[in-house]
């Protein structure tokens, strides 16, 4: 009983990171139909920006100030670099990220170095919130528990239940209507990848405290992506579900197989979607 319920712990734990991690990518490729390999280059540059902030003044700002900072880095690359490719097809979109994330981590390299900097959970929050059995909950995991319900909250307002949200919807299927209504597509879209780019800001600020190094963006690329294909296009809540059904995988083949081998159950698990739900978990069929 208590191996079962620290394993069920430890899924939810690791599904919220995995909607923090894929809940802007989702947004981008819902709203914009582009599929952004950079996505976690900005969950990187997030981890880095707070890593620096907190340098000269605390965690609480880093984690204020970092996605922020990404976000509106997001907003330029959309501006200066996606904008002027878009009229290439999504084919010319998809190498321009890929080769972005590239850059990205050469560019990390070159200001932080190759090895991992010294990137800790600030003493406040390392302590015990609560004992289950033998197994100890911190506080910085209920932060970011926190934090997952709240983004999810904010987003699903946003996109469902505002103005806003039904502009942006508005201007994904019909951006020249849209223009006509008075509403400018391109600020739309700018705005769009800004946000989706700080959403990937915020996980990096939080689930960075161990070892901070440039190879995580590569390895988290690949989860971002299945949970987005179990997600289906555009669902914020079939993206908390993707990361609630990825990270229950993933920590039960950790338990069967052991560390090394957990990513194969994800991959196992993208191709059976891609072969019999390519509309994900939460989708419709066309």
């Amino acid at each position: 009983m208590e191996f079962l319920i620290i394993t069920i712990l430890n899924g939810i734990m690791h599904g919220f990171l995995l909607f923090m991690l894929s809940s802007g990518l989702t947004l981008i490729f819902g709203m914009m139909g582009i599929l952004n390999f950079a996505h976690a280059s900005f969950y990187m540059l997030g981890a880095y920006f707070a890593y620096q902030v907190t340098k000269a003044t605390n965690f609480w700002i880093g984690l204020l100030m970092a996605p922020v900072l990404v976000g509106l880095l997001g907003g330029g690359v959309e501006r200066f670099g996606l904008r002027k490719v878009h009229k290439h097809g999504h084919m010319a979109e998809l190498l321009f990220t890929f080769g972005l994330s590239y850059l990205t981590v050469d560019l990390v390299k070159l200001v932080w170095g190759k090895l991992p900097v010294d990137y800790k959970i600030p003493k406040r929050l390392d302590f015990t919130l609560l004992t289950l059995f033998t197994t100890n909950v911190h506080m910085y995991k209920a932060l970011i528990i926190l934090i997952s319900i709240l983004i999810f909250i904010s987003l699903f307002l946003l996109i469902r239940k505002t103005k806003i949200g039904m502009i942006i919807q508005a201007a994904l299927f019909n951006p020249v209507m849209v223009n006509e209504l008075g509403h400018n597509v391109s600020v739309i879209f700018m705005f769009v990848f800004a946000i989706g780019c700080a959403l990937a800001g915020i996980p990096g600020v939080l689930t960075s405290l161990h070892a901070l190094n440039p190879a995580i963006s590569f390895d988290l690329t690949n989860k971002a992506l299945i949970v987005l294909i179990l997600a289906g296009v555009g669902s914020i809540k079939g993206v908390l579900i993707g990361g609630f059904f990825l990270g229950a995988i993933e920590v039960a083949g950790v338990y069967l197989v052991g560390t090394p081998y957990r990513e194969v159950f994800g991959l196992i698990l993208f191709v059976l979607i891609l072969m019999f739900r390519p509309q994900g978990l939460a989708g419709k069929k066309a």
